[in-house]
């Protein structure tokens, strides 16, 4: 009798700690989890569009990449803000909450966390970069040899 109850305690104990352990792992979101969600909440823009608002009175282009990174290499113009600093310093970088703002980031993710978490502090007129910087330097890339190839047949003719 005593080996049964130990035996129905132990199965029991066995289903609750797994039944637990289930729905704890289930509660736990990914990186990805929070980007896809944020993605559901903001509107993107392409790079061929994004390229048509470059230099545009008023049109900010918002790098949330480290300070490194962005060294390394950035769209011109674009004011830095890493994304673990955004709540603190975005205040005193752009007051303006109608401004027109373009968010990128490296590839996409912080760059939609951010772009989300300015919604949420009230701007209004926010995009996230689709592709981000290297999304960016590829389409660069490939208008650069469309003209290339623009210019070889001009000359051609």
């Amino acid at each position: 009798m005593k080996k049964t109850k130990v035996l129905v305690s132990l199965i029991v104990l066995t289903l609750l700690f797994s039944v637990a352990g289930s729905t704890f792992a289930k509660s736990y979101k990914s990186k990805g989890d929070f980007v896809k969600a944020a993605k559901k909440q903001i509107k993107g823009i392409d790079c061929v569009h994004a390229d048509k608002l470059l230099g545009n009175k008023g049109v900010i282009f918002l790098d949330v990449r480290e300070p490194a990174e962005y060294k390394a290499g950035h769209i011109k113009g674009a004011i830095n803000i890493p994304r673990g600093l955004l709540e603190f310093k975005i205040a005193s970088k752009i007051k303006n909450k109608s401004a027109k703002i373009i968010v990128y980031c490296k590839t996409g993710g912080r760059g939609a966390l951010a772009t989300y978490t300015l919604k949420q502090m009230g701007y209004s007129n926010v995009k996230n970069l689709d592709g981000g910087w290297l999304g960016w330097s590829k389409y660069l890339k490939k208008k650069s040899a469309s003209s290339n190839n623009d210019d070889e047949e001009e000359e051609g003719c």
